[in-house]
């Protein structure tokens, strides 16, 4: 038996697995999942179970049953490329004949002193739990700075402001506006909702170092009682320390058919690899979708041909009755966006359930 061996059951990993298990699967294929928990947890939705408004129940996906996958849970401690090796924690090793790293994406603290020590993180399901249980136990009229007003920080500040209205919430940039990345006038649109539900947007602010109960922005002391991450996200550590060719944001540069070119049996999925574009949950299913029809006409001798990614856009919630998006150059706001958002989520549930 082949291994084909797929780290991470993210939206990239599981994008792979469905597409290679819904066509012919060669007889000696065997596909290993690893995944250090027992479901795949809805990523774009942390911001919500984070503020309270979802249990962690509705974000579970259920991985695929069938015969010729098999799961096994733990952490990846290590990977070696040369001898076709994944270590897990407590030393145990698994070997490959192809592997798939979609392992996701961490938190980049950008050296800042106190940051990883002092703040909260949406990145994982275990963290967002934390996260929840630090927002929600805070007292009323007590402050919560989000530092980053990119998409994360802003779902995270809207939902937080429905969820607990008693508290000041505060969002922190190192840009002129919220949603820098976006057009002028949706990161207006988004200013005005906040300016009217009374979150404060803070703009160039460069956050220098962060103690327990504050953050600084030079010598200016802004007091918070929770400090919430949404500042900017990197490959794993696993992947940081693979040495292979990487882009200046770490990570790993592929060939044309989503190869590490030195070792062309390694796929790199999502967060991971280096894309034309932003890493999202879009884009890495889009991809692994595309792995899968590689290795399928790899299978069978023939020359892969992929069309290049066209994505749908982004959609974003205020809340639960308001939202903002971007489909291709138009530019969408108010409560479509927010039903549209709904969908796309209940149609992923669906289709990776």
């Amino acid at each position: 038996m082949r291994t084909l061996l797929v780290l991470g059951g993210g939206y990239g990993g599981l994008a792979l697995i469905q597409e290679l298990l819904n066509n012919h699967l060669p007889q000696d294929i065997e596909i290993i999942l690893i995944d250090r928990m027992p479901y795949q947890g809805i990523k774009t939705e942390y911001y919500a179970l984070a503020a309270g408004t979802v249990t962690d129940y509705h974000l579970r996906i259920q991985f695929p049953v069938h015969p010729r996958l098999t799961i096994r849970y733990g952490e990846v401690s290590s990977i070696d490329l040369e001898s076709r090796i994944v270590t897990m924690e407590h030393d145990e090793t698994v070997s490959y004949d192809i592997l798939a790293i979609a392992l996701g994406c961490t938190d980049n603290y950008h050296n800042i002193p106190g940051a990883d020590q002092y703040t909260c993180s949406i990145q994982t399901f275990a963290g967002t739990r934390e996260t929840y249980q630090r927002l929600n136990d805070v007292k009323p009229y007590g402050t919560i700075n989000i530092v980053g007003g990119g998409l994360s920080g802003v779902e995270l500040a809207a939902e937080l402001r429905e969820s607990r209205p008693d508290l000041n919430i505060a969002i922190l940039d190192r840009g002129e506006r919220v949603l820098s990345a976006f057009p002028a006038k949706l990161s207006q649109y988004v200013e005005e909702w906040f300016h009217h539900h009374q979150v404060q947007t803070l703009g160039r602010v460069s956050v220098s170092h962060v103690e327990k109960d504050a953050l600084f922005n030079g010598t200016e002391e802004i007091l918070s009682d929770v400090t919430v991450w949404t500042a900017g996200i990197q490959p794993v550590k696993v992947v940081q320390e693979l040495t292979v060719p990487k882009d200046r944001g770490g990570r790993i540069i592929l060939d044309e058919y989503y190869r590490v070119p030195d070792y062309p049996e390694v796929y790199v999925i999502g967060d991971c690899a280096s894309l034309p574009f932003a890493p999202s949950a879009q884009a890495a299913g889009a991809q692994g979708e595309q792995v899968a029809q590689v290795i399928q006409a790899m299978w069978r001798g023939e020359t892969p041909k992929l069309h290049p990614i066209r994505l749908k856009g982004t959609l974003g919630s205020l809340g639960k009755k308001a939202g903002f998006g971007l489909m291709g150059q138009r530019s969408v706001k108010g409560r479509v966006p927010r039903i549209l958002k709904s969908g796309v989520l209940w149609m992923s549930k669906r289709t990776l359930g």
